[in-house]
């Protein structure tokens, strides 16, 4: 699944190509996604002016002059995608007055569309219950010393929880772990403030390099021009089972990264640096 720094860059390249553009056509292909997209969709965006875009953990809203803003989730293999030919599960097609297409993919129709009042954003049941960006200022020790506080759930599982902080996903998780030297089996209330402190600008850093490579492209991604994105070049830990950390020797001396499964997801660290 895309996950903030890839959501991040298909917005920008998205607001880059449609903010003050009206959109001239409209068609749906099919309205049976994760959720079915509401009657009138189409209706209710022709005609209307992108005033501008945002983003909310994993989630985009496209905002439109009728005061009304389309929210868009990527889902598991979702990707937008600028001038193309239309690709096959392209549910959605958009033409501005420039003449500019814009197409929503998803294979697996594990995304979604809607419509929601712009002053609603923050209301939306799939936007209501997130928690606080990691790249805002809001987003301190305090903060996460409060979301953490006494969760016996290990701290990566804690940090893929949507509602302790919007749009972490299983990569940047595990980089972030990795950079703090936080094993992630370690449960999340046991970590103390020195730790934490180590692991906020650690989350921070990630998602700030992750954006600035385009994100990690992997499986589904591309950006929304069809360049990939190379972030996962830059991997520490994520997919590198086998291979020495940059902190150790790594085999034969040491395991170096291995892999182990949490919930369901995989998992990368080094045992001998991550406590």
């Amino acid at each position: 699944m895309p996950e903030l720094p890839e959501v991040e860059t298909i917005m920008r390249g998205l607001v880059t190509t449609l903010v003050g553009r009206r959109i001239a056509r409209a068609s749906l292909a099919r309205t049976d996604l994760r959720w079915a997209v509401p009657d009138g969709f189409v209706q209710a965006i022709v005609g209307a002016r992108v005033e501008g875009f945002r983003r909310r953990g994993k989630y985009m809203f496209m905002q439109l002059d009728r005061r009304v803003s389309v929210l868009i989730h990527l889902g598991m293999s979702g990707r937008m995608t600028i001038d193309r030919e239309p690709l096959p599960h392209q549910h959605l097609t958009i033409t501005t007055d420039e003449g500019c297409t814009i197409g929503f993919v998803d294979p697996r129709r594990f995304g979604a569309l809607d419509l929601v009042a712009t002053e609603a954003e923050d209301s939306h049941r799939l936007i209501a219950d997130l928690g606080p960006e990691p790249l805002e200022l809001s987003f301190n020790v305090a903060t996460l010393t409060r979301s953490l506080a006494g969760k016996a759930t290990p701290i990566k599982a804690a940090l893929l929880d949507q509602s302790v902080v919007a749009g972490l996903g299983n990569i940047y998780v595990s980089e972030a772990l990795f950079r703090a030297a936080i094993d992630p089996h370690r449960l999340a209330g046991s970590l103390g403030r020195a730790e934490l402190k180590c692991l906020l600008p650690a989350i921070k850093t990630t998602l700030t390099e992750a954006i600035a490579a385009g994100g990690s492209s992997l499986r589904d991604y591309v950006q929304p021009s069809g360049e990939l994105g190379y972030f996962q070049h830059e991997w520490k830990a994520y997919g590198r089972a086998g291979q020495p950390c940059e902190r150790c020797p790594g085999p034969p001396a040491c395991a170096g990264i291995v892999r182990a499964v949490q919930a369901g997801r995989a998992t990368f660290w080094c045992q001998r640096t991550q406590k």
